[in-house]
Parts: C-alpha cells; structure tokens; sequence
C-alpha cells in the first residue's frame, strides 16, 4: 500500500499539537499603516483551527 501524503500547501499553513491545530491570522500581511496597535497585537495572538475545520484539516495532514 503507498504512503499517505498529506497536502503540502496545509501542512505549511497548520501546525498540529495534542488535540489543537494552530493556524496563522489573516489581515497581517501588508496595509498595516492603518490599523491600530492594538488590532495588531491581537493578530499576533496564536489562532487554532475552528471545530467545523477540524476534520477537513486533520485530513489534509494525514492525522486523522
């Protein structure tokens, strides 16, 4: 039987932990000028995948 692959664009994008899988925050690439610091320290916060996602990215790993 050949060996699982997982989706390489996902496994670039998520990082799997115990029973979370970590994901980066959108809106914090560029045009940063006009958000405020505040709204910037937030993004910078750790953002996990939500439970509706969770199968399809547990997928996409190969962790499911």
């Amino acid at each position: 039987m050949p060996k699982m692959k997982s989706v390489r664009g996902a496994a670039k994008r998520f990082k799997a932990s115990k029973n979370k899988i970590k994901r980066g925050s959108a809106f914090r690439s560029h045009i940063l000028t006009k958000k405020d610091q505040k709204r910037k320290r937030g993004l910078r916060a750790p953002q996990y995948v939500s439970a509706t996602n969770m199968k399809a990215v547990k997928k996409m790993l190969c962790k499911a």
